[in-house]
């Protein structure tokens, strides 16, 4: 097997130019012009830069996992899904940032935090769409959670509409039948199971 770098191929990739046609704080859509490594003549592509972001499984002490119900305007729909949020670090975070925002994320959009004595189990991470973004995706098992004091304390333009605990069953019922439809969440259960963190 050829043997690549996980995170990204940095030789033989050349940028030759970029337009940058939109930019937000959340994301930036450019057009680059890339020399690759099989291929000679340079080619212009059409790209949305997103900054990373982090996924978290959280698991409670009787084995139910926590999923939030949350209106998504792209797709005109309201939808289950783990709990994630953007990393604000502009440059590459570290291992204990990016930790730091999983946890934030897990109280703020969950109202659950890691209980005494958790563990937040890296599963590594994944690019959620190539074909047109850079952006990708930490995951995190966190296990045990339980309700903090706090309660959930959710960014104004999110719209979370439900939190609930389901069991891995009632959430394998859901991903086969298409109410789980999002790739985070999606792409993290597929680690879990991989990783022999729950079996399929």
């Amino acid at each position: 097997m050829q043997k690549t770098n996980l995170l990204r191929d940095r030789d033989g990739w050349e940028t030759i130019a970029s337009e940058t046609h939109f930019q937000s704080p959340h994301l930036s859509v450019a057009t680059d012009e890339v020399r690759t490594p099989s291929q000679s003549q340079a080619r212009k592509w059409s790209i949305v830069h997103r900054k990373p972001a982090v996924v978290i499984a959280p698991l409670t002490r009787e084995g139910k996992f926590v999923l939030i119900r949350e209106e998504r305007i792209p797709i005109r729909a309201a939808i289950w899904s783990f709990p994630a949020g953007q990393i604000d670090e502009t440059l590459e975070p570290d291992e204990a940032a990016v930790q730091e925002v999983a946890r934030r994320e897990l109280r703020e959009e969950t109202g659950y935090e890691l209980a005494a004595g958790a563990e937040l189990v890296s599963l590594g991470y994944f690019f959620t769409s190539p074909g047109f973004t850079d952006e990708l995706c930490h995951f995190f098992l966190a296990r045990p959670v339980q309700e903090s004091a706090g309660g959930a304390a959710h960014d104004e333009t999110e719209a979370i509409l439900d939190c609930r605990e389901f069991s891995a069953d009632v959430l394998r019922a859901m991903i086969t039948e298409g109410e789980i439809r999002d790739s985070n969440t999606l792409g993290i259960w597929a680690r879990m199971v991989a990783c022999g963190e729950i079996f399929p």
